[in-house]
C-alpha cells in the first residue's frame, strides 16, 4: 500500500521544533514534500536546518523558510516562494504560535498585539495569501492549529485563548467559503501537550493537570501529528469545517 501523502506538498508555519516539527516529520513520512517556516534567529536557524536534514532523510523534498508568520507582506512572500519551490501547496498547516501569560489586569497592550499577531493574523496571513493558488488547483487541505483554552478559555491566559478561539471562527467561516473548490479546512485543539513550553512546568504542577485529564497524562506531540495527517489526506475528504479536540478527554 502506497503512503497517503505521496507526491503532496505541504506548506507548515512554525516547524522548527515541537508540535510543528512532530507534524512536518508525520506528513513526510507518509510521502509529503514539506516547506516550513520559522521566525529567525541564530538558534532556530540551527534547529530549521536540523529538520531539513531529518526530512530528507525520510526521502522527500524538504525546505526552510525564515519568516515572521505575524507579517502580512512576508506570508504572501513565503507562498509565493514555496509555491515556485514545489509547483503546488496541497496542504497547509497553521501551527505557528506564542504565549504571553498573564492577569488580564497584569496584561500589557503589547503581550496582547504580541499574541494575537502570531496566533490569528497569521492564519489570515498564510490562508489569504494562498487561497488563489488553491482555488486555481481546485484542491487543498487547510489545518489550524487551535487549543482546547480557545474552547473553554484559561485564567491567566486571555490573549492566548481569544487568539484560539479566533481561530475556530475563521476555520469555520472558510470552510464555507471554500468547499465548492473542494478545499476542506478544520482545526485542531490540542490539551496538555509534553513540547519546550509545558517541559518548563514542575513535575508537581504537571502531576496537578493531569488529576483533570480523563487520561490521566499530557499527549505527545505525534498523537497531535497523528490527527493532522488524517486531517490532511482523503481518509478525511468529508470532514470539513470541523475542531477536533486532542486533549485526552479534558474538554468533552
Amino acid at each position: 500500500m502506497g503512503r497517503l501523502l505521496e507526491g503532496r506538498n505541504a506548506l507548515i508555519t512554525g516547524a522548527s521544533r515541537g508540535i510543528g516539527e512532530a507534524i512536518a516529520m508525520k506528513l513526510a513520512s507518509e510521502g509529503a514534500n514539506i516547506g516550513f517556516s520559522y521566525y529567525p534567529s541564530e538558534e532556530e536557524d540551527k534547529l530549521a536546518a536540523v529538520v531539513v536534514s531529518n526530512l530528507e532523510g525520510l526521502g522527500v523534498k524538504a525546505r526552510s523558510y525564515g519568516s515572521d508568520a505575524g507579517s502580512f507582506d512576508e506570508c504572501a512572500k513565503l507562498i509565493e516562494s514555496v509555491h515556485s519551490e514545489f509547483g503546488s501547496i496541497d496542504i497547509i498547516v497553521n501551527n505557528a504560535g506564542i504565549t504571553r501569560d498573564n492577569l488580564l489586569m497584569r496584561m500589557t497592550e503589547e503581550q496582547w498585539d504580541q499574541v494575537l499577531t502570531t496566533n490569528l493574523k497569521s492564519v489570515f496571513n498564510i490562508t489569504k495569501s494562498a487561497t488563489p493558488i488553491l482555488l486555481k488547483q481546485r484542491k487543498g487541505s487547510i489545518v489550524n492549529i487551535s487549543s482546547v483554552v480557545g474552547v473553554s478559555g484559561n485564567a491567566g491566559q486571555a490573549n492566548y485563548s481569544a487568539s484560539k478561539a479566533g481561530i475556530i471562527g475563521f476555520t469555520k467561516s472558510v470552510a464555507k467559503e471554500l468547499a465548492s473548490r473542494n478545499i476542506r479546512c478544520n482545526a485542531i485543539a490540542p490539551g496538555f501537550i509534553e513540547t519546550d513550553m509545558t517541559k518548563e512546568l514542575a513535575e508537581e504542577v504537571k502531576e496537578e493537570y493531569s488529576k483533570f485529564i480523563p487520561l490521566k497524562r499530557f499527549g505527545t506531540t505525534e498523537e497531535v501529528a497523528n490527527v493532522v495527517m488524517f486531517l490532511a489526506s482523503d481518509l478525511s475528504s468529508y470532514v470539513n469545517g470541523q475542531v477536533i479536540h486532542v486533549c485526552g478527554g479534558l474538554n468533552t
